[in-house]
């Protein structure tokens, strides 16, 4: 409980310790992570996404969606900073390499079920009515599969913020991950407060993409939605 305390204090202090060396504040190595943690993800959705929907339109293509998916997921995430050093070097780029490859599978796998698992009678009653195979995915498709392609990047954003920490290992200097690995300057009162602020950052990012997600998610789907929840706190009519 003391250790808690303690570090509670090393957050309200900014990151700094009495009596000791000035060090990057809290705040700044907070931000820094999070533009780390940003750039993977935002890559990650750029390559992820239009694969998955694109292979979920087309119907095909769900070994490499979802199998190759979780293989390439299985990849621990320090074996790819060691492979990379070999062709990217110690640096950010090294540290993004291994974030993205965290990040894509679940979003890939997230993407290819959301559009592939839309209900064939909507789309053939789209077709139906003249629409294009393009109009049918960005008007019909994109919009019914949001709630479950947002899932998947909910689910790697959490992966990716939560595993910023390894910057520090590849000589990258300006995350908490510096903190997290330098329990000698910052004792361990500083690693707890760190990991407080990655938990805390987590559940931020966390925060803001469900009240996108929400946002984003066609009215009908939120009332469908509701209209479930409201149902399943109806108790069961016995018969007989």
């Amino acid at each position: 409980m003391n250790d808690f305390a303690q570090a509670l204090r090393f957050i309200a202090r900014n990151g700094q310790i009495p009596g000791g060396p000035h060090f990057p504040t809290l705040v700044h190595l907070t931000l820094e992570t999070l533009k780390i943690a940003g750039i993977g993800i935002a890559i990650a959705i750029a390559i992820a996404v239009p694969i998955g929907v694109w292979l979920g339109h087309l119907h095909r293509g769900s070994f490499v969606a979802i199998n190759l998916g979780n293989i390439w997921r299985a990849l621990p995430s320090l074996a790819v900073l060691a492979i990379g050093v070999a062709f990217l070097g110690i640096g950010l780029k090294n540290v993004e390499l291994a974030l993205i490859v965290l990040a894509v599978p679940p979003i890939i796998t997230n993407a290819y079920v959301a559009i592939d698992g839309i209900d064939r009678d909507i789309v053939d009653a789209a077709r139906g009515m003249g629409l294009s195979g393009r109009e049918i995915l960005f008007g019909v498709e994109l919009p019914l599969g949001i709630p479950l392609i947002f899932a998947g990047i909910r689910t790697a954003a959490l992966f990716v913020v939560s595993t910023t920490t390894i910057a520090s290992l590849t000589g990258y200097s300006g995350s908490l991950g510096d903190i997290i690995t330098n329990e000698t300057s910052y004792h361990l009162s500083g690693v707890l407060g760190a990991g407080i602020c990655i938990a805390a950052l987590a559940l931020t990012v966390e925060l803001a993409l469900a009240l996108t997600q929400r946002a984003l998610t066609p009215r009908g789907l939120k009332l469908r939605a509701a209209d479930d929840a409201a149902l399943a706190l109806v108790p069961a009519v016995e018969v007989g």
